[in-house]
């Protein structure tokens, strides 16, 4: 029975503390568009720029012979 003085004043806390995060998370606008990244994995993703799209061959070792 005593143990009911350490548990109810350690659920208030973890209570407090959920309903904390969660208006901290709805004022730092994490809940504002919940729709588009879901939708953003189905698009297709642009190239990086930089990068050749071709197959470019390895390029030689200083020192090494070019066979013919």
């Amino acid at each position: 029975m005593t143990i009911l003085f350490l548990l109810i004043p350690l659920g208030l806390v973890l209570v407090g503390g959920a309903l904390w995060a969660f208006f901290w998370a709805v004022g730092d606008g994490q809940f504002d568009d919940l729709e588009t990244p879901g939708w953003a994995i189905l698009g297709e993703e642009p190239a990086p720029a930089g990068k050749a799209t071709a197959a470019k061959p390895p390029a030689a070792r200083p020192g090494a012979r070019e066979e013919a």
